[in-house]
């Protein structure tokens, strides 16, 4: 009696936990791309920091492990390339709105080693990841 009752808790419990992931990982996927977007205004804004004279890009190697937890983050929720894509397909459209004029003339983003160096980063690192989780034998992305 209590094994059957054990049995429709336990069915009730992953009935609720497929709802919930059903509903959740959708909006944690929106979650991060705002955050992909987010991060490259922050490292936008960062990318042209100097310790006295010296320019120091510490912003554009921040991107790479952010952008990566990125990809995993999204590989919690679903395993399909495409949608981990997302996040970093945001970033790259952040970065390349930031490269382009803006109406008043301005550019955020300058063509100088530090930009080329935010963007290899930022894209390459987490693309590496994506192909290197996608290429393991049977292994979970995570």
């Amino acid at each position: 009696m209590t094994a059957a009752v054990e049995q429709a808790g336990a069915d009730t419990r992953s009935r609720w936990a497929a709802l919930a992931s059903g509903i959740l990982a959708p909006v944690l996927i929106v979650v991060l791309i705002v955050d992909a977007v987010i991060t490259l205004a922050l490292e936008v804004l960062y990318l042209p920091l100097y310790i006295g004279s010296v320019a120091v890009p510490l912003a554009a190697l921040i991107a790479a492990p952010v952008n990566v937890a990125l990809v995993w983050a999204a590989a919690t929720v679903t395993t399909r390339s495409t949608v981990l894509f997302l996040p970093i397909a945001a970033w790259l459209a952040a970065f390349l709105i930031a490269a382009s004029r803006g109406p008043g003339g301005d550019v955020p983003l300058r063509s100088d080693l530090p930009t080329l160096l935010l963007f290899l980063c930022g894209a390459v690192a987490p693309l590496v990841y994506m192909y290197v989780a996608a290429n393991r034998a049977k292994r979970p992305l995570r």
